[in-house]
């Protein structure tokens, strides 16, 4: 099963859009299934259900700390290179859907009962955030291979 295959499987199961993501690629990176759910679990839904950046986006941010992130005090060239990988994660994704906002996306603001219900008759969390979350695996992988990142 490809990683995409994988974060969607996960999303389908239940969880919420960013532990898809950390729960996919998390193990290759030392971090176990069970302790990804748990981190990634308030940033679903645009960050605790507040519409903000979606969780997909929030998932492969953690990713990309895992794989290039420093853990040394002062080392400002790992610094820079995940906020370098970052951004141009962000700027592909925004180059596929115009937005990393979660409200934006959906058009409709799930931290209000009225959004949520829309977003659930509107059935977006079966049609549109699979989509979201696909691509930002895709981006990922893609990210993920470059060798200076």
């Amino acid at each position: 099963m490809s990683k995409a295959e994988s974060v969607a499987a996960c999303f389908r199961e239940g969880f919420n859009c960013a532990q898809a993501v950390l729960s996919a690629y998390g193990p290759g990176f030392g971090l176990g299934r069970e302790t990804a759910l748990k981190v990634a679990a308030a940033f679903g839904a645009g960050v605790g259900r507040m519409g903000e950046t979606c969780g997909a986006v929030t998932g492969a941010f953690m990713v990309i700390g895992l794989a290039h992130g420093g853990t040394e005090a002062g080392d400002d060239e790992a610094k820079e290179k995940v906020y370098r990988l970052a951004n141009e994660f962000v700027n592909r994704f925004k180059s596929r859907h115009g937005s990393v906002r979660c409200r934006e996306l959906l058009g409709c603001d799930l931290s209000t009962a009225e959004g949520m219900n829309y977003a659930k008759e509107a059935k977006f969390f079966e049609t549109r955030c699979p989509g979201f979350i696909r691509d930002a695996a895709e981006i990922l992988e893609e990210l993920l291979r470059l060798k200076d990142g």
